[in-house]
């Protein structure tokens, strides 16, 4: 169990987040340096919060992977397993293509915060129970496997963040390239 921040802490704790958030989606490398000066607090006062440029991204994207594995948990609660899966990828392209820190903490190979372990861990779960339930339902290919999923959508958000536009084309963009996606996924009596 971790200890309430005093107060000043915690509003201290707040400023450096929110720059970070800011500079993450301007797409300015997070320095804790530059981050500290911005929020108006001393380089010791991040480092105590965040021991690396990783951990204070990772921080900034706990939001959204949390999200996620929350839309994922609720996912699995629907009984058509099309739906639930549909649902769910939509869900996480709109976040890929919306939130600049989702896809480096995701593509990162070891993470900084324990936390930011167990939210990947989560969603890599939860994506593959609905693929799986998707498949033995007869909904999906039975040649796509789970480890498919992550380039599939990673391509999806490369291909949005190409194409440029404002947030809500980036979306609508977003969205008609997996539809495509998933009518290719569909089953097919011939990949059924």
């Amino acid at each position: 169990m971790t200890t309430p921040l005093r107060k000043d802490a915690a509003r201290n704790w707040d400023r450096i987040v929110a720059v970070a958030r800011a500079l993450v989606d301007q797409d300015i490398p997070l320095q804790l340096n530059d981050v500290a000066s911005r929020a108006g607090v001393g380089v010791g006062t991040v480092y105590r919060h965040f021991a690396t440029p990783e951990a204070l991204l990772e921080t900034v994207a706990t939001s959204c992977l949390e999200a996620l594995a929350a839309h994922g948990q609720q996912a699995l609660a629907d009984t058509d397993p099309w739906r639930a899966l549909e649902g769910f990828l939509f869900r996480t392209v709109e976040a890929q293509v919306t939130d600049a820190s989702l896809a480096p903490v995701a593509a990162a190979a070891t993470d900084t915060l324990p936390r930011t372990t167990e939210l990947k861990r989560a969603l890599q779960s939860v994506g593959t129970a609905l693929l799986d339930r998707a498949r033995d339902a007869g909904a999906v290919r039975r040649d796509l496997a789970a480890a498919d999923l992550v380039p599939l959508m990673c391509g999806i958000a490369y291909a949005v963040n190409v194409h440029g536009g404002t947030p809500a084309d980036r979306i609508d963009t977003a969205h008609r390239y997996l539809a495509t996606l998933l009518e290719g996924l569909r089953a097919t009596p011939q990949h059924a």
